[in-house]
C-alpha cells in the first residue's frame, strides 16, 4: 500500500465502536488537545440518543439509529451541526480501537481487505466486543474512503510479554491448535499510563518499573517494566483477574463442571452469568462501585464484603506484580474508579507497607487528576494518572503513519 504524507499536527478520528454504541474522538496525535467528543447509544433501536461534547458544550439527539451505517451518518451530521468542521479541522487518520488481536496482531496496524478477514476470523476470541469494533470499521471504510484507517489493539501492548507469563498449562493442541493463552486487555490505557507515570516521576521510559492498576467497570493489571508489559492480570478473555462491575475475576477452573453436576446449568448459562452477573453485582446486587462505597459507609454487611473482596485481590496482584518485575518504582492508579476512588487507593496501600510505600493520606483524599498520593520518603512512589486511551490511539494511528 503506498504511503501517504502525514501532517503530524492533523487530528485522528478515533473511534470505539462496539454492538450498540460508538464513541469518538476529534484529537490531535502531537499535544492531546480535544478537539469534539461523542457517543452514539442504543444503536439497533427506534429510541437512540446522540451527545456531541465541542467547547465544553453538549449537543443532545434523540432519534432512531437503525445500525452503525446511521450512526456514522449522525456522528458526521454532528460535526457538521456543531463542529468543527471536518473540513476545516481534516483528520489525518481515522484509529479504531480493537478489543482482541489475537496473537497475529502485537502492533498497530493499517487496515486493509486482508486485516479485516483477520479480524473476522478472531471473532470467536471476543464474540462480545470484536464484531462491534469490525461493524465501525467497515461503515468507517466507507463513510471515510479518502483516510487512511488504523486498527489499535487492547492486545497489542502485551504482546511484550515473555512465554512464561503467557502460556497457560494445559494441552499442547490446545495452545497450538486452538492459540489458547494469555493475552491481556486494556493495552493502550497500560501503555499510556506507564509512560505518563515515568515522565512524572523524572525517570527515562526504559529505567523504569511500573505496576498500573486499570480499575473501571473492567478492571487489570499490568507490569510494565522499562515501557514494556511483561505480566496482565486479564487473561484469554477479559474476566480473568481482577474483581469487575460484573465480571469475577480469578475463579476455580472447575467450576462450570461442578455448577453443571450440581445444577444442571449449562454452559451459555455459565458464560452469561460470568459476564453479566458476578463481580460486584454477585456480591452485592449493584455493578456500581459508588453505590457500594455509600453503602458500606451506612454499615452495609454486602456492600463491606464486596469492597473487602475487590481490595483482597488488588493487594494479590499488586505483591505478585512486584515481584515479577523484581525493582518496583511506581503505582498508578487509573480509570473511573482509579482515579475517583480515594477510599479504595488508602486501603490498598496502607496494606502496600512491604513493598516501601507510604501512603500520603492528605494528598490521596483531595487527589484530582494527576497527583502522587505517596509520600516524598516512599522509597515506591504511587499516583494517580488519569488515562487517555484515544490519544494513545491517536499517537501510535500517527506514527505508524508516518513511518509507513
Amino acid at each position: 500500500m503506498p504511503s501517504d504524507p502525514v501532517d503530524p499536527a492533523a487530528p485522528v478520528l478515533v473511534i470505539n465502536a462496539g454492538s450498540s454504541s460508538l464513541k469518538y474522538q476529534l484529537v490531535r496525535a502531537d499535544t492531546g488537545q480535544s478537539l469534539a467528543t461523542g457517543l452514539i447509544e442504543r444503536i439497533g433501536l427506534d429510541d437512540g440518543r446522540a451527545r456531541h461534547t465541542v467547547d465544553g458544550t453538549d449537543h443532545v439527539t434523540e432519534q432512531e439509529v437503525r445500525d452503525h451505517a446511521a450512526a456514522f451518518d449522525l456522528l458526521t451530521a454532528q460535526f457538521a451541526d456543531h463542529g468543527p468542521d471536518l473540513r476545516e479541522a481534516a483528520p489525518g487518520a481515522v484509529g479504531h480501537r480493537v478489543v482482541h488481536g489475537g496473537a497475529k496482531f502485537a502492533s498497530t496496524v493499517r487496515i486493509d481487505d486482508e486485516v479485516l478477514q483477520t479480524l473476522r476470523r478472531l471473532v470467536p476470541l471476543a464474540p462480545l466486543h470484536n464484531p462491534g469494533n469490525i461493524a465501525g470499521i467497515e461503515v468507517a471504510l466507507e463513510t471515510f474512503p479518502d483516510l487512511p484507517q488504523v486498527a489499535v489493539f487492547d492486545t497489542a501492548f502485551h504482546q511484550t510479554m515473555p512465554a512464561a507469563a503467557f502460556t497457560y498449562a494445559v494441552p499442547l493442541a490446545w495452545r497450538q491448535t486452538l492459540n489458547i493463552r494469555r493475552y491481556g486487555f486494556h493495552g493502550t490505557s497500560h501503555a499510556y499510563v506507564s509512560r505518563r507515570t515515568a515522565e512524572l516521576l523524572g525517570r527515562p521510559l526504559e529505567d523504569t518499573n511500573v505496576v498500573v492498576l486499570h480499575l473501571g467497570n473492567g478492571a487489570s493489571s499490568c507490569a510494565v517494566e522499562g515501557g514494556r508489559s511483561v505480566d496482565t492480570s486479564m487473561g484469554l478473555t477479559p474476566l480473568e483477574g481482577l474483581v469487575m462491575g460484573t465480571r469475577p475475576g480469578d475463579l476455580d477452573p472447575g467450576l462450570p463442571a461442578h455448577l453443571s453436576r450440581v445444577s444442571g446449568l449449562t454452559l451459555p448459562e455459565f458464560d452469561h452469568a460470568l459476564n453479566k452477573e458476578s463481580g460486584l453485582k454477585g456480591l452485592a446486587g449493584d455493578s456500581d462501585f459508588r453505590a457500594i462505597e455509600q453503602r458500606r459507609a451506612d454499615g452495609d454487611e454486602e456492600a463491606t464484603l464486596a469492597f473487602d473482596v475487590v481490595v483482597q485481590q488488588l493487594v494479590r496482584h499488586l505483591g505478585s506484580s512486584a515481584l515479577v518485575l523484581g525493582r518496583l518504582d511506581a503505582v498508578a492508579f487509573t480509570a473511573g474508579i482509579g482515579e475517583n476512588s480515594a477510599e479504595l487507593r488508602a486501603a490498598v496501600l496502607q496494606r502496600a507497607g512491604l513493598l516501601g510505600i507510604e501512603l500520603d493520606a492528605d494528598a490521596n483524599a483531595t487527589a484530582r487528576g494527576e497527583t502522587r498520593i505517596s509520600t516524598t520518603d516512599s522509597a515506591v512512589a504511587a499516583f494517580v494518572v488519569p488515562t487517555n486511551e484515544e490519544w494513545e490511539i491517536a499517537r501510535e494511528a500517527m506514527q505508524l503513519l508516518a513511518h509507513s
